[in-house]
């Protein structure tokens, strides 16, 4: 049989799976605010309004928290690939901002064709760097990634408190945040007055480049075969499985810091305390569900950007925490897990 009508009809099951999971989450959401003594109906249909229901819903609203997710789900599903689970993107996003602000205080006289690259360069090696020791410890001592990644994000956490207190606290010393970057650094809007940015497109350039190295370079053929089975790529394949997972972490770690400068130089234009309002985790959701495959993480990434513009909507127009939709989070990774460990 052809390989790839094979390769088609594996993808159903994939899809429908995934459209399930979604499909789910919102249910039970529904069904959580019928018990709750919610309005579910309006509810929902504030949901609808804050993500899609008009021009600004969607170019200012949804897709803005698209970009930093789409690059923390491939982060996390890069790393997945190979066998290696990165916890830490939460951490590595908050270093890439504290660098890109660090370089983009610095770059007021230079051309922004000089100064956006200087700053997402910034964001890559942050992230890359805070990496580094999760990366030593399994290669060096075994140490698995999951706990040192997740437990560097604590110290993420208090190194923006720290710098936002400290040495890129903004000039009069009031207020904990940064002074704002360079008007040079800052990405452009792809349709002014929306808030859309040219991180997003940089985030689906990256989508797409990941999504040919994995089918069709041998680099990408690597990685899947140290993440499917290391002893046998290790005993047949004679690769260096350790070496692998070293370099597609510090990739992994490269892309969460470049979510953060994005952030930054796209939309918040300084550092301050709790940038992140959790992308680092809800990418693990993000990744899962478009089954670590970049075309359906670009997919996620604009649902779960639907699903945080929606929030604030409900809150606002009926009334409605906008934490409750981390009841779809919540069945989506538990789907996504429990299929994958079937599957297994």
């Amino acid at each position: 049989m052809n390989t790839t009508v094979v390769s088609r009809r594996a993808a159903v099951p994939d899809l429908v799976l995934t459209l399930g999971a979604f499909l789910l989450g919102l249910a039970l959401l529904l069904a959580f605010l019928s018990v709750a003594g919610f309005d579910a109906a309006a509810g929902l249909a504030a949901l609808w309004r804050g993500a899609f229901g008009s021009r600004y819903a969607l170019l200012s609203a949804t897709l803005v928290p698209a970009a930093p997710l789409l690059l923390l789900g491939l982060a996390f599903a890069l790393a997945a690939r190979a066998g290696a689970l990165n916890i830490g993107m939460e951490g590595q996003f908050a270093m890439g901002a504290i660098g890109a602000t660090w370089v983009g205080l610095a770059v007021g006289g230079w051309s922004p064709l000089l100064a956006i690259p200087a700053v997402l360069a910034a964001g890559l090696v942050a992230g890359a760097a805070w990496i580094v020791v999760p990366v030593v410890l399994r290669w060096r001592f075994g140490v698995t990634e999951v706990i040192s990644t997740l437990l560097l994000n604590f110290v993420a956490e208090a190194a923006v408190s720290w710098a936002v207190t400290g040495p890129l606290q903004e000039a009069s010393r009031s207020y904990p945040q940064s002074d704002p970057i360079a008007m040079s650094a800052r990405l452009p809007r792809l349709l002014p007055p929306d808030r859309v940015h040219l991180g997003f497109v940089v985030a689906l350039a990256i989508a797409a480049v990941l999504w040919v190295i994995l089918a069709r370079h041998r680099l990408g053929f690597v990685w899947r075969a140290v993440g499917a089975s290391p002893r046998a790529a290790t005993v047949t394949g004679r690769l260096p499985v350790e070496r692998v997972a070293a370099t597609v972490l510090l990739l992994s770690g490269a892309l969460a810091g470049l979510g953060g400068a994005i952030e930054v130089s796209g939309v918040s234009a300084a550092l301050y305390q709790n940038l992140s309002p959790g992308y680092g985790f809800t990418a693990i959701a993000v990744a899962l569900l478009g089954r670590l495959h970049p075309a359906g993480i670009v997919v996620a990434a604009i649902l779960f950007g639907a699903l945080q513009a929606g929030a604030g909507a409900m809150q606002r127009d009926a009334g409605i925490p906008a934490v409750a939709v981390h009841v779809v989070q919540a069945v989506v990774i538990l789907v996504m897990l429990l299929a994958t460990r079937r599957r297994g």
